[in-house]
């Protein structure tokens, strides 16, 4: 789940970690919190996001679960949306098997999950596959690992986030935990978010994916109000620093902590791509199980939500 791809922890905090007086200019000009594959110009993994606008930029928020491979595929995307004059934040996530077109994926399958994007071409190439399929630009990247994560809920609420927890979850993740309202800690959270061995699989975590953020923000912002959430920042910084990738320079990430500190973001609204009756289940030999969307009613609706009107589509 990329709960983490909270795009308020990687601005607020990455900036208090990234600023060490003893950094040169030049390195700074680039943040490199995680080493990334090729960086070359030239190389097909280079991220090449679009120019920022003046009033609503879009990044793209990849949640990998990776375990030291080289390759790995990316367990949720969204697509956060930051509106800078209204301070508002619009997020889209978009379901893992949705099956849709990866351009020069240099392969007999022109169509996959949306998943393999990331798989096969890292950011960039995720980034042209929302482009191809949902005809929206993206700004800026931000990916981050499962440790990610767990380590900053851990340092940001240490008695635990507060969520309403099935029997089913607790069965299925062993949580020595009665069903109910309960606390849990960053590992357990990210079971919660994770778990999909019921009736809604995927959808479920969707929902939980977003429940969770919204709780997140409401704890970031309090905290960092507090003296004991400012002590808190240059740890909560150094950790994060281990487990996230960004294409954010220095300047970047002082210009948006800064305005989310000055003018903290009270609405978010939320999609889910594919909408409700936009989709149908099919297995395809290559990818298996696959959602296949219907291409008109899904770029309508995300063209809606982030260009037209702040109009969510689900009513679930």
């Amino acid at each position: 789940m990329r709960t983490y791809q909270i795009i308020f922890f990687c601005l607020l905090f990455c900036i208090s970690g990234c600023t060490h007086p003893n950094e040169s200019s030049d390195k700074e000009k680039t943040l490199h919190i995680k080493e990334y594959t090729q960086k070359q110009t030239n190389n097909p993994y280079t991220f090449h996001g679009i120019k920022e606008p003046t009033d609503k930029v879009n990044f793209l928020i990849v949640g990998v679960d990776s375990r030291g491979e080289k390759k790995s595929r990316s367990d949720v995307i969204m697509v956060a949306q930051y509106h800078k004059k209204a301070h508002h934040l619009r997020l889209v996530s978009i379901m893992r098997d949705s099956y849709v077109t990866i351009p020069a994926a240099n392969t007999a399958y022109p169509k996959n999950k949306i998943n393999a994007a990331y798989y096969m071409g890292g950011p960039e190439l995720l980034r042209k596959t929302i482009a191809k399929n949902f005809h929206i630009d993206i700004h800026h990247y931000i990916e981050i690992d499962f440790q990610g994560f767990v380590h900053t809920v851990d340092l940001l609420a240490p008695k635990g986030i507060t969520v309403d927890l099935p029997q089913s979850i607790i069965s299925d993740m062993g949580m020595q935990k009665k069903p109910g309202i309960q606390k849990l800690n960053g590992q357990e959270l990210l079971d919660y978010a994770r778990f999909r061995h019921d009736a809604e699989s995927d959808f479920g975590r969707i929902k939980r994916q977003q429940e969770i953020l919204l709780t997140l923000k409401d704890t970031l912002f309090s905290e960092i109000t507090s003296l004991n959430g400012v002590l808190t920042l240059p740890q909560l910084a150094k950790n994060l620093s281990e487990h996230i990738s960004t294409d954010l320079s220095i300047e970047d990430l002082i210009r948006f902590a800064s305005d989310f500190t000055l003018h903290p973001i009270t609405d978010i609204d939320t999609l889910r791509i594919p909408v409700e009756n936009g989709y149908t289940n099919k297995r395809v030999r290559h990818a298996g199980l696959v959602l296949e969307i219907n291409e008109e009613l899904n770029q309508e609706a995300m063209r809606s939500f982030l260009i037209e009107a702040p109009t969510p589509v689900n009513h679930e």
